[in-house]
C-alpha cells in the first residue's frame, strides 16, 4: 500500500460516509442497531476487552487522555479511543500514544466496501467499530472509549466497561440531544450501566441529581468527583483541568479497588506527561511561548465561558483569532468576549464553516475591534504580524479552527 492508495481509500470513506451534518446529509444515526450489526460482522471485538467508559459535554478528552496516561505509566498497554481527530484520521484511535497503523485502517477500509447492503453505518459508528478491533489485534490491557455524542444512543454505548465516568453536563447539539440540561443530562446518562460504579464531575446540582438518581435506579456506585481535594497538576495547563483531574482521581481509585496496579508515583508522572504518553494537543495548547500563542477546541457556551474567563486572567493585549460552524449562536458568543483585545474572524474551511460576513451586522453592533478574513491561516498571519511584545494570540472557537491551524503550522 502506497501513501497515495491510503490517502484516496480515506477520501473514499469521508465521501461515503460523511463524518458531520450538512444540509440534505445525515451523518449522525441515534441508536445501537446498525453499531451491534457492525460488531457482529467483525466478531464482536468489544467483548474481548477491558473498557473505561468516559462521557460528558466537556473535558471527556482531556479526560481520557489523562487516565490514559496514567495507565501507561503503570506499565499498561492502553488504548485510546477520542473524536474527533485534529489533523490525522488516526489520531481516533491510539495505542500507548501511537497513531493506529496505516495499513490496518487501509485494509478495514477494504472490508467497509464488502459490507452487507442491510448495514448502513454512520461515520462514527464505523470507526467506533475500527477502534475496538484495532484494540483486540494489538492486545491491548484496557481501552478507554471516549462517548462521540450524548451518551444513551451513541455507537460507543454497546460496551459494558469497568467503570464509566461523566465529567458534566452542559448546552450542546440541543437539535439531537434536546433543548434543556435536563433533557441533555438524561442522555448523558445513559451510558450508566447495571452494577457498574459511575464517576459524576459536574458541579452543577440539578444535572448530577439527574445522573446519580439514574445511578441508584441501576444499582451503580455513584463516586462524587467533585469532593476531591487534590494539589496535582497536569501538562494540560487549562484551569478547567483541575475538574478533570478529579474525575480522573476517581476513575483511578475504582480501578485500583478492581486490582490494577497503580501507584501514586504513576498517576503523579501520567498527570505530567500527557502530551508526551498521548499526543493529545488542542486543549489549551500552548504553540509558542515567544509570542504566547494558545490554541483551545472549546466550542460550546460553557466551554468557552472557561477559556475566556482564563484569557482575562492573564495580563496582556489579546489577538483572538476565532471561527465557527454554522448552527453556533454567535450572538451568544459574543457577550462573553474576552476584554483587552482585537478580533480576527475567519471562516473555517470545512463545509459545515460559517463565514463571519453572515454575522458582521453582529461584530459591528457589539462594538468590538475586529477584522475579518475567509480562512484561518489569512487570520493568524494578520495577527502575527500585528502583535507587539508582550501580547499574545489566541486561536479558537471550535475543533475545525484550531485543526486546520495546525495542519498548516505545527512542525511535523
Amino acid at each position: 500500500m502506497t501513501d497515495q492508495e491510503y490517502q484516496q481509500a480515506l477520501d473514499w470513506l469521508f465521501v461515503q460516509i460523511p463524518s458531520f451534518q450538512t444540509d440534505g446529509v445525515i451523518a449522525y444515526k441515534p441508536g445501537l442497531e446498525n453499531t451491534m450489526k457492525l460488531c457482529d460482522f467483525f466478531g464482536n471485538p468489544q467483548d474481548k476487552l477491558q473498557m473505561i467508559h468516559i462521557g460528558g459535554t466537556n473535558g471527556k478528552g482531556s479526560t481520557s487522555s489523562m487516565l490514559a496516561s496514567i495507565l501507561q505509566e503503570a506499565g499498561y498497554k492502553t488504548g485510546l479511543y477520542t473524536s474527533p481527530h485534529l489533523i490525522d484520521f488516526r489520531e481516533r484511535i491510539k495505542v500507548n500514544g501511537q497513531d493506529c497503523d496505516k495499513d490496518f485502517v487501509f485494509d478495514f477500509l477494504q472490508k467497509l466496501k464488502k459490507l452487507p447492503p442491510e448495514i448502513t453505518p454512520s461515520f462514527f459508528e464505523f470507526t467506533t467499530v475500527m477502534a475496538f478491533e484495532y484494540f483486540r489485534q494489538q492486545k491491548v490491557d484496557y481501552a478507554i472509549i471516549e462517548v462521540g455524542l450524548g451518551g444513551r444512543l451513541d455507537s460507543t454505548n454497546i460496551i459494558k466497561p469497568l467503570v464509566t465516568a461523566i465529567t458534566n453536563v452542559a448546552l450542546d447539539h440541543q437539535s439531537i440531544l434536546g433543548n434543556t440540561i435536563e433533557e441533555i443530562a438524561v442522555e448523558k446518562a445513559g451510558i450508566i450501566k447495571q452494577n457498574i460504579a459511575i464517576v459524576g464531575g459536574d458541579e452543577n446540582t440539578i444535572t448530577s441529581e439527574i445522573i446519580w438518581k439514574k445511578a441508584k435506579e441501576l444499582k451503580a456506585p455513584f463516586i462524587n468527583a467533585t469532593l476531591i481535594r487534590t494539589d496535582l497538576t497536569s501538562d494540560l495547563k487549562g484551569n478547567y483541568q483541575r475538574k478533570n483531574i478529579k474525575v480522573v482521581l476517581a476513575l483511578v481509585s475504582e480501578l485500583q479497588k478492581q486490582g490494577l496496579q497503580i501507584s501514586s508515583e504513576n498517576i503523579q508522572a501520567g498527570l505530567l506527561n500527557v502530551h508526551k504518553n498521548t499526543g493529545f494537543i488542542g486543549r489549551w495548547y500552548e504553540f509558542s511561548a515567544k509570542p504566547l500563542i494558545i490554541c483551545d477546541t472549546a466550542h460550546n457556551q460553557a466551554g468557552l465561558e472557561e477559556v475566556f474567563a482564563q484569557l482575562n486572567s492573564i495580563i496582556k493585549f489579546k489577538h483572538i483569532i476565532l471561527g465557527f460552524v454554522n448552527d453556533k449562536k454567535i450572538d451568544e458568543v459574543l457577550k462573553i468576549l474576552p476584554e483587552n483585545s482585537r478580533f480576527y474572524f475567519a471562516k473555517p474551511s470545512n463545509n459545515r464553516g460559517r463565514h463571519p460576513r453572515d454575522y458582521e451586522d453582529l461584530l459591528q453592533n457589539s462594538k468590538i475591534s475586529f477584522k475579518i478574513f475567509d480562512d484561518i491561516n489569512s487570520a493568524y498571519l494578520s495577527a502575527k504580524q500585528n502583535v507587539q511584545k508582550n501580547e499574545m494570540i489566541f486561536i479558537g472557537g471550535s475543533n475545525f479552527v484550531v485543526g486546520e491551524f495546525l495542519e498548516k503550522n505545527l512542525q511535523k
